[in-house]
This record gives C-alpha cells, structure tokens and sequence, in this order.
C-alpha cells in the first residue's frame, strides 16, 4: 500500500479502531509507569537503603523533566512521521524503564527515571497527533478520546495492578510497564499508517503561541489539574474516616471509582465535542470538576457516599483533560505535536502544583478540607474558559 492508501484505509471506522488501539496502549504504560511508583515507594525506599522522601524525589524528577522535556522534544520530532516519532520514543521509554527495574542503588534509578521520563515526555503528544491526523474531521474528538483513554484508563486499572503485582516486587512492576512499551511498539509498527505532517516553518509552528486563546487554554488546564490533584495526592489521608473499619481493600474501591469516572468522561467530552461547541463542553466539565471539589468535605465520612462522589469527580476531570486538548488542535492542528506537548506540560505542571499547595495548605486546614480550595483553582480555570470564550465570539461578531 502506499502511504495514502494506508491513510485512507485507516480512517475507516474499523482501520481507525485497529490504528488507535496501540496508540492507546501506549499512553496507559506512560500513565501506569508515572502514577504507579507512588504506590511503590515504601518497597523501593527499603530495597535501595534510602528515606521514603528520597525515594518520593523520583516522583518528582520524573514530572519535572517530563514538563520540561515535553514542548521541547515534541518540536524536535515535528519533522519525523508519527509513526517513526513514537517508535523512538517508546524506545527510550522502553530502556528507561530496563535500567529503573534493574537498577542497584538510588542514584542510578534516579538517573534512569529521567531517562524514562524523556522517552514517555512526547508518547502523549505524538499518539494525539496521529490520531487527529488519521481521523476524520468529524471523529476527531473520539479518536482524540480513544487514545486518552489509555492515559486514563491506567488511574483506574493500571494503578491497581501496578501495586497488586508490585506487592511480590516492586521491581516486577516495571516489567510489566516495558511489556506494555513492547507491544505498543510492535502494535504501531504493523498497523499505524506513515503520517507525514505538512512542511511547515519554525516560525508558522510556534505563532499559536502569541495567541492569547491558547495561553488561556494552557493556564486553565494547570490550574483546573491542580485543583484535582490537591486533593487526589491526599485522598488516602482525606477519606480515612470513610475507609477505616471498613473492608480492606475500600480505598482501592475509591480509586477505581475515580478512575471509572475518569475514563467515562473522556469519552463523554470526546463525543460531546464532536457535536456541540468546546467552549460549552469546557465549562460544563471545569465548572462541574469545581463544584465536586467543593462538596468533598461533605462526602468524606461515610464509604458509599464517597465513591459515588469519586466516580462523579473523576468524570468532570476526564472531561477537562479531552477537551482542553480538541480545543488546542482545533485553533492550529499545524501546530498540535508543540501544543499536545504544552498541554502535557500543563497538567504534569498542574499535578506537581496540586501535591504541593495541597501539602502547604494543611499548615492552616484540616485535610478533610482540602477540596475548598481546590475549588477555587478550578473555579478560576473556569472563569478564564468563560472570559476567553466571550471574548472570541465579541471579536467574530466585529464587522469585518
């Protein structure tokens, strides 16, 4: 087949599942692999000789290189087909992950979790712009929801299972995220068509970011994650009332709730965008994300109650992380490997900043209310969507 006659048979509904379902695959090990060394921490600070704060630190240097690395690498793999871009990437991610697993001492896994974070930093960015790229126009916002899902999927899955197999060993964790790197490879390789982007300038690549519209966007995606991830860093400590006297596994029990939650409003958001405007789906998804927060200290004592709210919250933040993206690509899909990769920095911004003030907010709150101010983060994301919305349908209405 040629490259066009493989594009075109992929964008059939049926080549267009075949197509993405590695591409999803992909982004649940980069999710798996990220969220899951939290779980692990105490069994990794035990084996490597180290304080549980130190072995929290590769927590840390893995979002923080994968902020940095994220717009830069997505740029710098622009020129490359999708195809060859994520096969690179996920062999970097692939050895990363080798090293992590067999790693000796500290300093050595610390390396190779910056390592690793280089390889997953454009996995997200690369498999979104394929997506869009293979799909049509008007499936866009599925497809784009196909792949996050994958993302999304590992908080309600892959995190379970990544604790559950690292119970036996930590290390045997990290095998299973290269067995998944592996098969997402081999997945890309026999079935996602070459996709060549359009030539285009360094200069035309990076105009999207004098648009105030996508500043907007960005900054609400980091303040609307942060929200979230105020609250959900500390969930195990916000609802010990719910969880204690009650089976052992309750708190597993919240967290697929959320994860559930998580991975229905993706494809809610996925599909809603495809047919209504983004800018409504935003606001309905940073507004609801807002109240839901806001409420949580009024769900947190009895088990039931919470994991009805967590499954409820977890959708408004699937939601947010489907949309902010379809809005991204729709104002320069040129552009989407560097705007998929900042709006990947956004939320690994957001998700450091939540662990953070979430922690320095307990200084003068209990912790039962975290959600308060949490609240307010995804309140202001919302007013900057309703502002930044406004104001583009006052300048369409202008006489040309």
């Amino acid at each position: 087949m040629t490259q066009t006659e493989d594009a075109r048979t992929a964008a059939r509904p049926s080549g267009l599942v075949k197509s993405l379902l590695p591409l999803a695959v992909a982004t649940f090990a980069v999710g798996t692999d990220a969220f899951v060394i939290a779980g692990l921490l105490p069994a990794i600070a035990a084996d490597l000789e180290v304080g549980t704060a130190a072995a929290g630190q590769l927590v840390t240097v893995f979002a923080l290189t994968l902020a940095i690395a994220a717009p830069v690498l997505s740029w710098l793999l622009s020129s490359l087909d999708r195809r060859r871009a994520l096969q690179l990437a996920l062999a970097v991610f692939v050895v990363g992950n080798i090293a992590t697993a067999l790693s000796p001492s500290y300093s050595i896994m610390m390396t190779s979790r910056v390592l690793t974070a280089l390889g997953a930093a454009t996995i997200t960015a690369l498999a979104s712009s394929a997506a869009v790229a293979i799909a049509p126009e008007e499936r866009r916002g599925r497809a784009m929801a196909l792949v996050i899902g994958g993302l999304t999927l590992s908080t309600a899955l892959g995190m379970p299972l990544g604790n559950l197999i690292g119970s036996v060993d930590w290390r045997l964790t990290l095998w299973a995220v290269v067995g998944l790197g592996v098969l997402a490879t081999l997945g890309i390789w026999a079935s996602l068509p070459r996709i060549s982007l359009p030539a285009v300038s360094l200069t035309a690549r990076l105009a999207p970011l004098r648009q105030t519209k996508v500043l907007t966007i960005l900054a609400a995606t980091a303040l609307v994650m942060a929200g979230h991830y105020t609250v959900y860093t500390y969930i195990g400590a916000i609802t010990a009332d719910a969880t204690s006297g009650s089976f052992p596994h309750a708190l597993t029990l919240i967290l697929f709730a959320w994860g559930l939650g998580v991975l229905s409003g993706n494809f809610l958001a996925g599909s809603w965008v495809d047919k209504i405007s983004g800018e409504k789906v935003a606001v309905a998804a940073l507004s609801g994300g807002a109240v839901m927060l806001a409420i949580s200290p009024l769900t947190v004592d009895h088990l039931a109650i919470v994991v009805v709210w967590a499954l409820v919250w977890g959708a408004t933040d699937g939601m947010a992380s489907v949309v902010q993206q379809h809005r991204l690509v729709m104002i320069a899909p040129a552009s989407a490997p560097l705007l998929f990769g900042l709006n990947s920095s956004a939320i690994y911004v957001g998700v450091a900043m939540g662990g953070i003030l979430g922690g320095i907010a307990q200084e003068w709150l209990a912790i039962a209310l975290l959600g308060v101010p949490a609240a307010l983060m995804a309140l202001l994301a919302t007013l900057l969507t309703v502002i930044q919305a406004r104001t583009t349908q006052d300048q369409e209405e202008l006489p040309a």
